[in-house]
C-alpha cells in the first residue's frame, strides 16, 4: 500500500533478503523510493511516454531528501507531459560527445587535408594546450568564457601561440555546429592578442653578400635550391619537392601541382632566363631523374635546408633572416620594378588579394613619383609657385 514518502518512512524501511523492493508515494504517481538486498536507498520515477515504461533514478538517499525528490519528481513529471522523455535526455548529455571526442574526429577527418608539416603544428597544439584543459568536457557544455580562460593562460607565456591555438579551436568547433554537436561557435568573438607583422626584405648590399657566400660555399645542390628561392620566390617546401616532370625549360615555365601548393590549387609560373639557366645547369651536371634536388636517400627529395642557411647567413652577416624572406625580397624587388600587385600575387601563388596587400607599402615611392608627375602635367607645376 502506497504511502507518503519522508525522511523517517526511509529511513525505517528495511532492505529485502534478494533483489530490491520499492515503495512508492500516496501523492506523487509513479513517486517511489527503491531498497535493495544491500540497503542502498535511491527516489525513482515511473512514467509512460509514447506507450513505453520509463524508470528514472532521480538520486540516492540521504544525498537527497524526500522533500527534494518529490519535488524533482513533480518537475520531471510535468516534462513528461510537454511530450519530453526525461531518461532520454539524461542517456544523451551522458554520452554527448566531449572536446577529446572532438579531438578524435578533426584528426581523422580535418588534418589528413593539412599539408604534414602544419597537421604536426595542429596536433602539438591539440596536445600542449585544449586536451590538458578541455579534453574531458562535453562540446556542448564549452562556453564563450572556457574559450577565454585558455587564450588568457596560453597568452601568459606565449601570446602568439594562444591566437594560433583559438584558431585551430574555432575551426574545430564548426566542425562540431556541422555535426550537430552543438549549435553555436563559442570561439566567435574571442579578443586576439596583437602580432607585430614581421616584414624582412634583404637590401641590394645584402643580396650581394648572400650571392657571395653562396659561391663559397660547398653545398652545391642547398645552395642551389636558395638560388632558385631567390629567382621564384617559392615556398622552400615547394623548391624542394620540386621535380623535372614539372618544368618545361624549352618554355620556360614551372607547373606546380595542387598537392605542392599552400592554396592547393595548380600554379603556372613563368620562369625568369636566369632560372631556366640555373636549372639546365643542374640538369647538365648529372641530375636526378626525377627530382632537381635529390635528397642522400635514393628516391627522395632534399630533406632541410637549414644548416646550411645558418651558415651563410653567419658569413654573409645577416641578421634575422629568415629562409622565408627570401619570398618576401622577391616580391620587395617586383615592387621596386613598378610591378603591380596583381602581378606579384601571380608569380607567388596567392589566391586572395588580401594576402598580397602586405606588399602595399612598398609601393609609396614609386606610387609618389607618380602623384608628382601628374600634379606637374596638370597644374603646369603652378601648385610650387608662391
Amino acid at each position: 500500500m502506497a504511502e507518503r514518502i519522508t525522511d523517517k518512512l526511509v529511513k525505517a524501511l528495511e532492505p529485502p533478503e534478494t533483489g530490491n523492493r520499492i515503495t512508492y508515494d500516496s501523492e506523487v504517481k509513479g513517486f517511489g523510493v527503491r531498497v535493495t538486498a544491500a540497503g542502498a536507498k535511491a527516489f525513482i520515477l515511473n512514467y509512460r511516454v509514447a506507450g513505453r515504461e520509463r524508470r528514472l533514478t532521480i538520486g540516492s538517499y540521504p544525498d537527497w531528501s524526500a522533500a527534494a525528490a518529490r519535488e524533482e519528481a513533480k518537475d520531471l513529471k510535468r516534462r513528461v507531459d510537454q511530450g519530453q522523455d526525461p531518461l532520454s535526455k539524461r542517456i544523451e548529455e551522458r554520452t554527448a560527445p566531449t572536446v577529446n571526442d572532438l579531438w578524435k574526429a578533426y584528426e581523422e577527418h580535418h588534418l589528413p587535408n593539412k599539408r604534414p608539416r602544419s597537421a604536426a603544428d595542429d596536433r602539438s597544439m591539440w596536445q600542449t594546450y585544449i586536451l590538458p584543459r578541455l579534453g574531458s568536457e562535453k562540446v556542448a557544455d564549452i562556453t564563450a568564457q572556457d574559450v577565454d580562460a585558455l587564450h588568457a593562460w596560453i597568452s601568459q607565456t606565449k601570446p602568439v601561440r594562444a591566437n594560433r591555438v583559438i584558431e585551430v579551436l574555432k575551426t574545430a568547433m564548426f566542425l562540431a555546429i556541422r555535426w550537430k554537436w552543438r549549435s553555436d561557435n563559442p570561439v566567435s568573438g574571442v579578443r586576439r592578442n596583437h602580432e607585430d607583422k614581421r616584414e624582412r626584405y634583404l637590401s641590394p648590399k645584402e643580396m650581394v653578400a648572400l650571392s657571395e657566400a653562396l659561391e663559397a660555399h660547398s653545398e652545391k645542390a642547398s645552395c642551389d635550391a636558395i638560388r632558385l628561392m631567390l629567382l621564384t620566390g617559392a615556398r622552400k617546401t615547394e623548391v624542394l619537392a620540386a621535380k623535372w616532370s614539372m618544368f618545361d625549360l624549352d618554355e620556360g615555365v614551372w607547373v606546380k601541382p595542387s598537392a605542392h601548393t599552400k592554396q592547393k590549387k595548380t600554379h603556372r609560373v613563368p620562369l625568369s632566363s636566369a632560372a631556366v639557366e640555373l636549372l639546365r645547369r643542374i640538369k647538365a651536371e648529372g641530375a636526378d631523374p626525377v627530382f632537381v634536388f635529390p635528397g642522400r636517400v635514393a628516391g627522395k627529395p632534399l630533406g632541410d635546408i637549414k644548416r646550411t642557411w645558418a651558415v651563410l647567413c653567419a658569413k654573409a652577416e645577416l641578421k634575422n633572416v629568415r629562409i622565408h624572406d627570401l619570398r618576401h625580397t622577391f616580391a620587395s624587388v617586383l615592387a621596386s620594378n613598378n610591378l603591380g600587385l596583381p602581378i606579384i600575387g601571380a608569380l607567388l601563388g596567392h589566391t586572395q588579394a588580401q594576402t598580397t596587400q602586405r606588399y602595399a607599402h612598398l609601393f609609396d615611392d614609386p606610387l609618389r613619383a607618380a602623384a608628382e608627375a601628374a600634379a606637374t602635367v596638370v597644374n603646369g607645376n603652378h601648385l610650387r609657385k608662391k
